[in-house]
């Protein structure tokens, strides 16, 4: 039995473009300079608060950094809700976690920066809820890199880390799951880099979705 754990921002889901405007909507709120695309990409899969204070050239999330990931979160549902702010599924992942779903010698879950809220709107609005059967977020871990979200998905399933691959597109995802003891798969259509990934302990690269069957079955 082996254990898959998908990061879901830049990995399920192509959310950048939303995630960027809540930012720019929230920097504007606190009068702050406004961020570039490529500096909310960079900071995708860190809990919020750590995201925000990274973005301004802090090393440790401070008051403000709570309380604009406060308002951040309080407007997340409205701009998501705008027709041209969504999070579509990039192609092919459909057709890997269908795969996945109907081998019984693999269970499937999820590690993720997104609150839990979040992660249930994805997960219910592409149908995906039913076959991931364990799941940790913002809401339950610290931030990765920790490898918390691998080591508890680990201990509710039964699998060891050793039997667990984590896929994700951050360089956060591969350094979580090698502190965890598990196999790091990056992919190349997120938004890190195929080097910054392998520098940061991928075991392999994905380029696309469909090339995750080969690493997991």
């Amino acid at each position: 039995m082996k254990l898959i754990l998908f990061d879901c921002d830049g990995t399920l889901v192509d959310s950048a473009g939303l995630i960027h405007e809540v930012m720019l909507r929230t920097f504007a709120h606190f009068d702050l300079s406004l961020p570039q695309l490529g500096d909310t990409k960079a900071i995708i899969g860190l809990t919020l608060d750590i995201a925000i204070a990274r973005m301004q050239g802090k090393a440790h999330a401070d008051d403000q950094a709570v309380a604009m990931m406060a308002y951040y979160k309080s407007i997340f549902a409205d701009v998501r809700a705008e027709a041209l702010h969504e999070e579509p599924l990039f192609s092919g992942i459909a057709d890997v976690i269908d795969k996945l779903s109907t081998c019984k010698n693999r269970l499937i879950g999820a590690v993720t920066g997104k609150s839990r809220r979040g992660l249930n709107l994805v997960l219910e609005g592409h149908g995906f809820a039913p076959h991931f059967v364990v799941s940790r977020t913002a809401d339950d871990c610290p931030s990765k890199p920790h490898p918390a979200m691998v080591s508890e998905c680990c201990d509710e399933t039964g699998i060891d880390a050793r039997n667990t691959i984590v896929i994700g597109d951050a360089i956060y995802d591969m350094q979580m799951a090698k502190s965890a003891g598990a196999v790091a798969i990056g992919v190349a259509w997120g938004y890190a880099s195929v080097d910054a990934l392998m520098e940061a302990g991928a075991d392999a690269i994905a380029h696309h979705p469909t090339d995750l069957l080969s690493h997991i079955l």
